[in-house]
């Protein structure tokens, strides 16, 4: 019973971020993302055509929308409504919610040709390539070591991390007001639990991670995100 109640949590949450795929697709292919539009008036776009495309009307956390010297920004800062401009970089962080399963992803787009900040789009795969590895392979990791360790991957190809933790735990919905804020639910510098523990029922814990890469001397980041421990 337990291996099926695993097997069914993994397959829902890898259901939930097909999904958010198609989303991010469907938004490059209809050109949403636009020179003039404020973030605000962007993620009003995808909300509606994620309620176009599945129904979805419920989000676990705000819909983040960063341009401009806003992709700085980590998520819990709330800036100044920026219009997107050429040559800056965008990114999303959305958490859709479908059928009450819970999807984390995260994304960042470049308008325009600007090579340094390609160069770091390209770095956000690699960083979390490399990290997901690191996750794999060290099978009592902790999310402070799992930190250090992404922190580390950032500065290795020459950005700053961005933000104070590197992705939390996933689930059913509303698993944040279920689980609340206590750090050994984020990958932190004060997180000393493994992350392979298992839950108070017994059950695998499953995990999203973040990248947020940043430049503070030119005023730009990107951000990319996605599960974890399936996938």
């Amino acid at each position: 019973m337990s291996t099926i109640l695993h097997s069914n949590t993994e397959n829902e949450l890898l259901a939930a971020q097909s999904k958010a795929q198609i989303l991010f697709k469907e938004i490059e292919r209809r050109g949403l993302i636009q020179v003039g539009i404020t973030e605000r008036e962007l993620s009003d776009k995808v909300y509606d055509l994620a309620q176009e495309l599945f129904g979805i009307r419920k989000y676990w956390h705000k819909r983040v929308v960063r341009a401009g010297v806003n992709t700085l920004c980590p998520y819990r800062e709330n800036p100044p409504n920026l219009a997107i401009q050429e040559n800056d970089l965008v990114f999303f962080d959305f958490g859709p919610v479908f059928e009450e399963w819970e999807a984390d992803f995260g994304r960042t787009y470049l308008l325009g040709n600007d090579p340094t900040k390609q160069r770091m789009i390209n770095d956000l795969e690699l960083v979390f390539n490399e990290s997901k590895q690191f996750f794999n392979t060290h099978l009592k990791i902790t999310g402070n070591e799992l930190f250090a360790h992404i922190v580390a991957r950032s500065e290795k190809y020459g950005w700053l991390y961005g933000g104070p933790h590197a992705g939390h735990l996933i689930g059913v919905f509303p698993h944040e007001k279920l689980l609340g804020d206590d750090l050994e639910n984020y990958i932190c510098s004060k997180n000393n639990r493994s992350m392979r523990d298992l839950d108070k029922n017994g059950k695998p814990r499953h995990w999203i991670l973040e990248v947020h890469l940043i430049d503070k001397e030119h005023q730009f980041g990107a951000f990319y995100e996605q599960l974890l421990t399936i996938g």
